[in-house]
């Protein structure tokens, strides 16, 4: 199924069903008086969190969704029926804004919450409501008030606690599938990875987090290079980022440190927030490197880095180095959990990188 994590859609409630104007008209009773019912209310439109549905495909082919209209009144005391509320089922992440005026109107972050996005009109009185003592046979009704419509975006921002972030090629899709259930694809080619891949790596009994894979970014990508900045979203919700880097490039001709501060400089470019994120930096393809040059090589590259952060010697496709990798991520998920005032006393710091 195709990944689609943005969608437009014309969204409107129903209106108000219109009050009836009918008077008692019965054998033997001349004075009946008046029993014209009210309308019936609207149909609202609801949005539902729901963790089955990943993608927003089902709002790129069908953009008009309408709630119906309540029935009008009757005569006999009879109101109308309400008109049925539209339930929009949407993935768990999902941000709804007006596509006129960019303002949020709801962020669904909970499963199964259920939030009233449009309200449909209420229905008009009948004159059933305008009987007085100076007035017994009023012929007076009102119409339904109108429902209420827009035209929204929905974004999807995928949930996940950690993020893998990198060029591509790096070997982010192999890192994922050897530490979590993903399976996504992997090749020999840039740009496998074309749509983000979440993955839960389970450690043991009530240990565990959720790891999301994004399509690799390039330089250039702020200006539309690659798959550009389109699924850097995804990374917004994480609390930790992995910056997996190729540490043996096939081609000697690159330069993983100028690979890295590209990444971080295209980073800076899209997000602020999201270059402030506590970043990690994990050396990729370890294996591939002499295990008598592996130290000098990995400390020229912080020196040149200027990195100050947590860094990591990995193997994504032998699994050298991840089990400390795992413990020293599910450690500090934990402690992004725990309460500020636990986290002032236990913290030690030394996790912000340098820029």
């Amino acid at each position: 199924m195709k990944f689609v994590d943005e969608a437009v859609i014309d969204i409107a409630a129903g209106n108000g069903g219109a009050g009836c104007v009918s008077f008692r008209r019965e054998k033997f009773i001349p004075f009946g008086g008046p029993n014209g019912g009210d309308g019936g209310r609207g149909g609202s439109v609801y949005m539902v969190a729901d963790l089955n549905i990943n993608t927003l495909i089902d709002y790129r082919y069908t953009r008009r969704h309408e709630a119906k209209n309540g029935e009008p009144g009757r005569g006999s005391d009879q109101f109308g029926a309400a008109g049925p509320d539209v339930v929009l089922r949407v993935p768990v992440g999902t941000i709804v804004t007006d596509f006129e005026t960019g303002e949020k109107i709801v962020e669904l972050l909970v499963p199964d919450e259920k939030v009233l996005v449009l309200k449909g009109g209420d229905g008009g009185f009948g004159n059933l409501h305008f009987k007085t003592a100076t007035n017994r046979s009023p012929r007076q009704k009102t119409p339904g008030w109108p429902g209420e419509s827009r035209k929204v975006r929905m974004e999807l921002r995928v949930l996940a606690d950690v993020g893998l972030l990198g060029m591509p090629n790096a070997g982010k899709s192999t890192l994922i599938a050897a530490v979590s259930n993903a399976r996504p694809k992997i090749a020999d080619y840039p740009f496998t990875t074309l749509h983000p891949n979440l993955g839960v790596v389970r450690l043991g009994p009530e240990r565990s987090f959720v790891i999301a894979d994004i399509p690799g970014l390039i330089e250039g990508a702020s200006e539309g290079a690659g798959l550009g900045h389109q699924f850097l979203r995804h990374l917004q919700r994480t609390r930790l980022l992995l910056h997996i880097v190729d540490f043996a490039p096939f081609d000697d001709s690159v330069d993983p440190v100028q690979q890295a501060k590209a990444i971080v400089a295209e980073l800076k470019k899209y997000d602020p927030k999201l270059h402030a994120k506590p970043r990690w930096l994990v050396l990729n393809k370890l294996d591939m490197v002499p295990a008598d040059d592996r130290a000098a090589r990995v400390k020229d590259f912080v020196r040149r880095m200027r990195w100050k952060g947590p860094v990591f010697e990995v193997s994504a496709l032998t699994r050298e180095g991840l089990q400390p990798l795992l413990d020293a991520i599910w450690h500090h998920v934990a402690l992004e959990q725990r309460p500020v005032e636990v986290i002032d006393q236990r913290f030690e710091g030394g996790e912000e990188p340098a820029a």
